[in-house]
């Protein structure tokens, strides 16, 4: 960048990347407090509102988080590193591990606000699960909260005439979760499909993953096929972007 392309940015933004600089430097680890709307005036000479802007674009950035009262602090969470592909693997849900144990290894991972019930699905996933519109479908959704942080909603869409009557309908699936009790069923996966894109959040999708003002969201579409290719799951997840990290590893194709 030029020295005229550095002069015009604002201010804040160049407190900001000093900041971040510093963060990635290790001068600032985890947990440590960042200088203060104060400290930041009186170092760069800069008015409260510019040293406040400054703050707020490393938290929206998910670098860090205000303590009311006490600061703004470095992010001490590790983000999460989401293995596309290994988890997804049969060997991962066939023998009983969830494919959530593919991204967490050791770390607290709590599930909570499960709600699982039976009703119409509408066009959209209709469509997807190639079904007449308004097709019956049993619906699972989930947060996931790790270590103290919600890092994940995600909602499922099951054909009824599956997975009706069966323990998917449950709270509780067992082993291996949904997919290990579709494949008991005869319709296991066996091949999957994932839609990836980048956007902000409804006021809903904010409240319940307790997002930073301006923090965006991944959304991720997946698909899971059984054999002959019909779709038995159509699971639409939003992730906290400033959680996740996310890896896909393949071999080149010939």
């Amino acid at each position: 960048m030029t020295s005229q392309g550095i002069s015009r940015q604002p201010k804040y933004q160049r407190i900001a990347d000093a900041l971040r600089a510093a963060i990635q430097a290790g001068e600032y680890g985890p947990g440590d407090r960042l200088p203060g709307e104060n400290d930041l005036m009186a170092t760069y000479e800069v008015a409260r509102m510019t040293a406040r802007q400054a703050l707020g674009v490393l938290q929206n950035e998910g670098l860090t988080e205000a303590r009311k009262g006490a600061g703004v602090f470095v992010r001490a969470f590790k983000p999460l590193r989401r293995r596309g592909i290994q988890r997804l693997a049969q060997e991962q849900w066939g023998s009983g591990r969830s494919v959530w144990s593919a991204d967490s290894e050791d770390r607290e991972l709590v599930v909570d606000q499960i709600e699982v019930r039976e009703g119409e699905a509408d066009d959209r996933v209709c469509d997807v699960l190639g079904v007449p519109a308004g097709t019956r479908v049993w619906v699972r959704s989930r947060r996931f909260v790790l270590d103290g942080k919600p890092v994940l909603f995600a909602v499922s869409y099951l054909p009824a005439d599956i997975v009706g009557d069966s323990v998917v309908t449950q709270v509780d699936t067992g082993p291996g979760g949904v997919y290990a009790r579709l494949a008991e069923l005869g319709h296991g996966p066996v091949h999957f499909r994932e839609e990836v894109r980048s956007r902000m959040p409804s006021a809903a999708e904010a409240e319940r993953l307790a997002l930073s003002v301006g923090t965006p969201v991944i959304q991720i579409v997946r698909t899971a096929f059984a054999g002959g290719g019909r779709v038995v799951e159509v699971n639409e997840m939003t992730l906290d972007s400033a959680s996740y990290v996310l890896e896909y590893d393949f071999d080149a194709q010939g």
